[in-house]
């Protein structure tokens, strides 16, 4: 019985220990292969073949991480939404509590984002 258990922690070893190695051999493999000139041109930025005459770098407003942090969270939202519709007829009456409440603080988050005014593009 014992052995099983070996086993299985065994196999879970090895493709960790894949996991890790073969992306650090296949980077140090290329970094091996690969042609390495430094140049100037090579480390200005890229403006579409033409002289760059500023800096790249702008600042964007805050507001526009809030929407994207916000889109994310609603996105995952539907990570959870598809699977749990999937299965609804299985999971019965509990589930539908539980996933309205997950809707409800979802809910909860949006309302506070809108007083708060973040959806507000301009």
């Amino acid at each position: 019985m014992s052995n099983i258990y070996a086993n299985s922690y065994l196999i879970v070893f090895v493709f960790l220990c894949l996991g890790v190695l073969l992306p650090i051999g296949a980077l140090t493999i290329g970094r091996w292969l690969r042609p390495n000139v430094p140049d100037e041109a090579k480390a200005t930025t890229y403006e579409s073949g033409n002289i760059p005459f500023h800096d790249s770098r702008i600042q964007f407003q805050v507001r526009y991480y809030l929407f994207a942090l916000l889109f994310v969270i609603f996105d995952v939202e539907t990570v959870f939404l598809y699977p749990w519709a999937v299965v609804y007829d299985q999971l019965g009456l509990f589930a539908l509590v539980e996933m309205i409440i997950f809707i409800v603080l979802l809910a909860i988050g949006l309302i506070y984002a809108w007083k708060k005014k973040v959806l507000r593009w301009m």
